[in-house]
């Protein structure tokens, strides 16, 4: 089900061979890594969730170029016997493509669940960190972590726990270093929306918009994260 508050459209290649993630209602779910360019030549490697249904119609091409839609989506996972919030592209269409091998576009717009947390970064870049909560189908909500940079910080940091924000960006992996308890280091991955504009979404929002752009959601209080990202 196409979502006006949730879109993302990606073009990459499937790293290796989906596995078998899970099941509801006797649907299979698989699960695999896209292989996303930037246009710095930058590789994403980006968490992709696709239906058994979808793979009976339209079995990727390994290797090849594929153009990808759906949804940015959330669920909770005990990792090391803690809780992990878990980032996938969850695939509704997709199909080979030889055109744009950098398409990498997501459209947000829900409420902020956190306070957003300003910073700068040991080269004096200023970031600001968000916890967006974005509605979808049958009481549920995604929790997607999104970044802005620079001025789209500084904006982004006068926003408050329930505003509505609207915005555009890409989805994107990095690495990091946990400190373990034992003194050592683990290499992580995140995964973030980067947000190239963003904009507070007031009850105007609420009109339709073009296919690319979003409608505002109404506010909602806190929701449980799935378990899975179906």
């Amino acid at each position: 089900m196409e979502n006006p508050n949730n879109r993302i459209v990606a073009a990459g290649r499937l790293e290796d061979s989906l596995t078998l993630s899970h099941e509801v209602m006797n649907e299979p779910f698989y699960s695999g890594m896209l292989l996303v360019k930037r246009l710095s030549g930058t590789v994403d490697r980006l968490p992709v969730t696709i239906p058994g249904k979808l793979l009976a119609v339209s079995e990727p091409d390994y290797g090849h170029l594929m153009l990808m839609t759906g949804q940015v989506r959330s669920y909770n996972k005990v990792v090391e016997g803690s809780g992990r919030l878990m980032v996938t592209l969850f695939v509704q269409s997709m199909a080979e493509t030889r055109e744009n091998d950098t398409m990498n576009k997501v459209n947000l717009v829900g409420v902020l669940c956190k306070p957003p947390v300003y910073r700068s970064t040991p080269f004096g870049r200023e970031i600001c960190d968000m916890m967006l909560a974005v509605n979808r189908a049958f009481g549920k909500s995604d929790y997607i972590p999104c970044i802005a940079w620079g001025r789209n910080a500084q904006y982004a940091s006068r926003f408050h726990v329930g505003d509505r924000v609207r915005l555009s960006g890409r989805l994107q992996s990095r690495e990091y270093q946990k400190l373990l308890e034992n003194g050592e280091y683990m290499v992580r991955n995140a995964y973030e929306v980067s947000a190239f504009t963003l904009e507070a979404a007031g009850p105007e929002a609420e009109a339709a918009f073009a296919p690319e752009a979003l409608h505002a959601i109404e506010r909602r209080g806190p929701a449980e994260s799935e378990a899975r990202p179906n």
